[in-house]
């Protein structure tokens, strides 16, 4: 079994969907294995994946590449994947599973100047967005997490909205039914429920998040670039 670091908070049929569609993921990257898989959620709602077969263990290291992986210990100076799970103007604090908590103080985001809560406003990240993260005494932001937040405000066009609790097939449908297909260049995976929308130049991403926020029971947040 293998329990990555993504997870699935959401009930009733929003549940359903999730782990129809989380289902369809691992098809798509261990389908062609010799191996069957069976889905749970834990209590703390990471997503876990029962595998059996002659490739279980090949099938196993894939999803935990893609996915990352939830361990029962950290060693010192390795890197490990957590989700966000609260912040305050110190820091944030990650689920690591298994009950642990990883406290990463604003200094060792290494994310630039103002609070944590200010960071995480400027960098777009919602609640539950898997970070990598290196274990130690002073724990701080895997280089890997801290490039790809700088990337976001960085890259060609107007910037992102980042949306919760939905799957990248619901954000979709939900941007074709607020009438905007053609005002987004695609919708980027972050976890199982956590989405980036990529907006081209004349897009305005708050009015984006003001249009389909109404669609969404989600947290939504806007990176910009420039």
């Amino acid at each position: 079994m293998v329990v990555l670091a993504t997870k699935c908070y959401v009930g009733g049929d929003a549940r359903e969907r999730a782990l129809d569609s989380f289902d369809s993921l691992v098809r798509n990257d261990v389908g062609e294995l010799d191996v069957e898989w069976t889905i749970d959620v834990r209590e703390d709602d990471f997503v876990s994946v029962e595998l059996d077969g002659e490739d279980a263990t090949v099938a196993a290291n894939v999803l935990a590449e893609t996915w990352g992986e939830i361990t029962p210990e950290f060693e010192d100076g390795e890197t490990y994947v957590g989700t966000l799970d609260s912040w305050d103007d110190d820091g944030w604090t990650l689920d690591a599973g298994n009950g642990e908590r990883v406290r990463i103080a604003t200094d060792e985001l290494g994310l630039g100047t103002g609070s944590a809560t200010q960071i995480r406003d400027r960098f777009g990240v919602v609640q539950h967005t898997p970070l990598r993260f290196v274990a130690g005494e002073a724990p701080h932001l895997a280089d890997a997490t801290r490039d790809r937040l700088y990337d976001w405000t960085r890259e060609e066009g107007a910037g992102r909205v980042n949306v919760n609790s939905a799957t990248r097939g619901e954000v979709r449908a939900t941007v074709n039914r607020a009438g905007h297909a053609n005002d987004i260049v695609t919708v980027e995976r972050l976890g199982l429920l956590e989405q980036s929308i990529v907006c081209p130049e004349d897009t305005d991403p708050p009015g984006l998040l003001a249009s389909i926020g109404s669609y969404l029971r989600s947290e939504l947040k806007c990176v910009l670039t420039g």
